[in-house]
């Protein structure tokens, strides 16, 4: 099976596609080495984090990457990939037996804050048109300003922060993106207490 190593921000970069990363990007390497040689694969890891305040000019607040969830038909044929085949270890799982599904998170060994989170819903379904990618996740220091943020740049908050903790919405080419308050959920607050979906997400 091929050696699979994920770097740090502060490890050399291994590869010459290093000096294209802009100054700000702190990246995440993995190297996929075999007889034909390495192959380099760029990640932004959750050390991506933003420790400046909201930068005025732009209104962006504080980001920090969380994981990427894809559903999956069955869970052992999806590890005999993920893990088998890439290398991952399975790092947490959490079922739920009311919303009938499973989440199983796959992480490079050592780097268990860049996991990949497997989403087997136990009822079958075909997954077509690209339903199989779930959405990106980030989690944010102030989820209301940025849903107002996002809202007032024309963006649809497709699922509203209700509970003061999570919201979804769609980038322009409709890849969903779920938006986490960092820490406990802020208190219920209108616009969002009061808003109803739009759409899917």
């Amino acid at each position: 099976m091929p050696a699979i190593r994920a770097f740090s921000a502060s490890s050399p970069y291994p590869s010459p596609l290093a000096p294209q990363l802009s100054s700000d990007t702190r990246p995440c390497w993995m190297t996929i080495s075999n007889q034909q040689g390495p192959f380099f694969a760029a990640f932004l890891s959750s050390r991506c984090r933003f420790e400046s305040n909201t930068d005025t000019d732009t209104g962006a607040l504080p980001m920090r990457y969380l994981h990427t969830m894809v559903r999956v038909r069955d869970i052992e044929d999806s590890k005999r990939f993920y893990c088998d085949g890439l290398g991952l270890k399975e790092t947490r799982r959490y079922e739920n037996e009311g919303g009938r599904f499973t989440l199983v998170f796959l992480a490079p060994e050592g780097q268990e804050e860049c996991p990949i989170e497997l989403t087997y819903n136990w009822d079958p379904e075909d997954y077509q048109g690209g339903r199989n990618f779930g959405h990106l996740a980030y989690e944010t220091a102030d989820i209301y300003a940025l849903c107002q943020h996002l809202s007032d740049m024309g963006y649809t908050i497709n699922r509203p922060p209700r509970d003061g903790r999570m919201a979804f919405v769609r980038s322009p080419d409709g890849i969903s993106v779920e938006l986490l308050q960092e820490g406990e959920a802020q208190a219920p607050a209108e616009p969002w207490a009061s808003m109803e979906n739009t759409g899917s997400w």
